[in-house]
Order: C-alpha cells, then structure tokens, then sequence
C-alpha cells in the first residue's frame, strides 16, 4: 500500500473515531428530561429578568465609567459561538480601548492560554475602568440579555470567538452541544488559571451533571468567586 493510500486511511479512521466520540454527549444531553429543560428556560428568562432590574444602577454607574474614560460605545458586541456551533452577537461592557480588536493578531503572540482560548493577565489594551469591571465580572453583565434572547443560559459553557472553536475538534467541540453560560465549573474553580484541556472537561462534566440542583449549586457558588475575582482579567 503507497504512503498516500497509508495516510488517507489513517484520516478515514481518524475521522470515524471523531464521529463516534461526538456522539457520546449528544446522547448524554438528550437523555436529560424535558421538563428539566423546560425549566432551565424559564429559570434563565425570569431569573434574569429580574437581575437587570436589580441590577440597574450598576449598568448606569459602568456606562458612565467608561464613557468619562475613553468615551463610548459603551458595549462591545462580538460573535462567539452559540449552542451547536451556531454563531452569536454576544454583549459586553467595553473593557478596551477603541483600537484594541485591530491589535488582535499583534497580541497572539502573548497569549498566556493553551488550546483555542485567548488569555493576557496584563493585556495593554485594556482600560482602567475594564480593569476593575473585569476583575468582578461587570463586563459580562449585559449577558443577561443574550440569555434573555436565548442564545445563552445562567449556567453553561463559556463561549468562545466563533473562529476559535470552529478550529477545535470533534471532542472539544462537543462543550456547545448545550446553551453556552454566564458560570459554569471553569468560572467557579479558577477561570483563566485554567488551561484549556481541563476547561474542556469540566464542561463536558457539566453536561453529565445536568440537572437544577447542579445549576443552583454553580450559581450559588459563583457568588463568592466573583468578589475572590481570582483568575479574572
């Protein structure tokens, strides 16, 4: 058998073991009840609801950080990855300076992040505002509204940039066979001090874990985590 007929049996194989192992989750999430997903939705449509309410003054006091410090927009929106790899606008509060998404590629060199995530603990493009709103979470405050919309959930991966996970595999890729979250177990037990093989499997542990006390659980436990701010920035 030619080396060319060698390696495209090898991509065949390869190919066919990815198909097998993306099947395992999806198997996995679809045997969990509907009512439970019934219930996750509207948990995230009320729950959230009431946080922008709640929530309110500090949206208007970050508005207004950011505008005295480098003017607006005072939203950043961005496409990330979404449920089944279906592309989303995400918001956020702008945390950057104006200029910081045509310096992107220039900063991949420091990326402090393994696999397919993008991490810098000093990143020079940030703001002093994005700082501190970084440092508790702020920033990702407006997510509220893509939960609300349903692009995203409380509770759930973390989204990615849609490039970013379209260059994963079929094993990894599998972390967005459900809702991407606000917190999810990466956010509750490190954030970015957690590289990206283990990020991955906390994930998929969380679609095994599925379940409304395991979403009360992450939530509950977030709390704490967001004022520790550690690996936040």
């Amino acid at each position: 058998m030619s080396d060319t007929a060698v390696k495209r049996e090898e991509v065949v194989l390869e190919n066919a073991k990815n198909k097998i192992i993306s099947l395992i989750y999806q198997e996995v999430y679809d045997h969990k009840t509907n009512i439970y997903k019934w219930t996750k939705r509207a948990f995230d449509i009320v729950a959230s609801s009431l946080a922008l309410i709640v929530l309110s003054p500090i949206f208007l006091l970050t508005s207004l950080a950011i505008i005295l410090e480098d003017g607006g927009p005072v939203f950043f929106t961005q496409i990330r990855a979404g449920k089944d790899m279906k592309p989303f606008k995400i918001y956020k509060f702008r945390s950057m300076y104006k200029n910081a998404e045509s310096q992107f590629q220039r900063m991949q060199a420091q990326n402090e992040q393994t696999g397919h995530a993008f991490k810098i603990k000093d990143d020079p493009r940030v703001t002093k505002v994005g700082k501190f709103i970084r440092k508790y979470s702020i920033d990702e405050l407006p997510q509220l509204l893509n939960i609300i919309k349903g692009d995203m959930s409380i509770v759930g991966p973390r989204p990615i940039l849609l490039n970013q996970m379209q260059e994963c595999n079929a094993y990894e890729k599998q972390r967005l066979i459900v809702k991407p979250g606000l917190t999810c177990y990466w956010q509750v037990g490190g954030r970015a001090n957690i590289k990206w093989d283990e990020w991955v499997e906390l994930d998929l542990k969380y679609i095994k874990d599925m379940s409304i006390t395991t979403d009360i659980k992450l939530i509950l436990k977030t709390i704490p985590v967001v004022f520790e701010s550690d690996g936040a920035y």
